[in-house]
């Protein structure tokens, strides 16, 4: 049995995320989304939030459990016993970054791999910042997330009865 296990922020869960949480789950014997507790950025939604928003998301996937982590991912992954990090790239600039992260984790944990999913041509352009500013300003987001995440976002980010 192989267990993988996707890291991040998922502030908030897209369908670029599901996109690319669906398709390591159908490879995967179990995969465990990791909802990254302490990143160095500002969030709108705290853990428990992202956590509730990306387990109502894959409520129907039963090999997929959503949970928060601290810490190195490498050291998580062993902790729960995953050989395999999942990640997404959406364009090319996320290779260099990635491939350095790749070098890193390899230094620091040799006995786990890395398995690189390309994001769906439909949600290459989409990431969160960008996604948080059109929900901010009014504009559509269904296309772009769930529908329970759309609700929390707009909740979130428009004042109460103002629609932009």
């Amino acid at each position: 049995m192989i267990k993988a296990v996707y890291p991040g922020g998922f502030d908030p869960v897209t369908n670029g995320h599901l996109d690319i949480a669906r398709r390591a789950a159908s490879i995967f014997d179990e995969l465990v989304i990791a909802i990254y507790d302490t990143p160095s950025k500002s969030l709108l939604f705290n853990t428990q939030e992202r956590v509730a928003l990306f387990s109502e998301a894959v409520s129907g996937t039963g090999n997929v459990h959503v949970t928060p982590y601290k810490g190195l991912t490498v050291d998580y992954a062993r902790k729960i016993g995953a050989r395999v990090i999942v990640r997404g790239m959406r364009r090319i600039t996320d290779f260099e970054s990635e491939f350095e992260m790749a070098l890193m984790n390899k230094t620091l944990a040799p006995d786990l791999e890395e398995v690189y999913f390309i994001t769906a041509l439909e949600y290459q352009y989409v990431s969160a910042t960008l996604l948080k500013e059109v929900a901010g300003l009014g504009g559509p987001i269904s296309q772009f997330v769930p529908p329970h995440v759309e609700k929390a976002l707009i909740q979130r980010l428009q004042p109460a009865g103002v629609v932009p």
